[in-house]
């Protein structure tokens, strides 16, 4: 597999926080899902393919260390999802519930942030 995210792997994705570097994986996830849905197998493990990348990504951080159990189990019931027999149940609906959490995270903090600023 080669690598998708250049610029992340680069040492971006290091200056970002747990919560945003999970909401990335999450856009991922979402773009699978959508793909999958569509009937387009391809685009959606291309899809997923960059949700692992940025997950091993997450998983090599240093500062991610006490969260690492999380990240390594949701790249291994992701993995299961789509390439195996789903044997942990996961669904969609369970899927963008997860991301959603990281998603709203990161927007709040941006509001915050701006709010603050202005």
């Amino acid at each position: 597999m080669s690598v998708q995210h250049k610029e992340l792997a680069g040492g971006r994705w290091f200056q970002l926080g747990l919560v945003e570097q999970m909401a990335n994986v999450g856009s991922e996830v979402e773009r699978a899902l959508n793909w999958k849905a569509r009937g387009n197998s391809e685009y959606s493990m291309r899809a997923v393919e960059r949700a692992l990348e940025l997950l091993d990504l997450t998983i090599g951080d240093l500062k991610n260390r006490c969260r690492l159990r999380e990240v390594t189990r949701v790249r291994e019931v992701l993995a299961d999802y789509f390439y195996a027999d789903n044997q942990y149940g996961s669904t969609e609906v369970s899927w963008r519930r997860y991301f959603r959490s990281y998603a709203y995270a990161v927007r709040a903090a941006r509001e915050r942030s701006s709010s603050s600023n202005g």
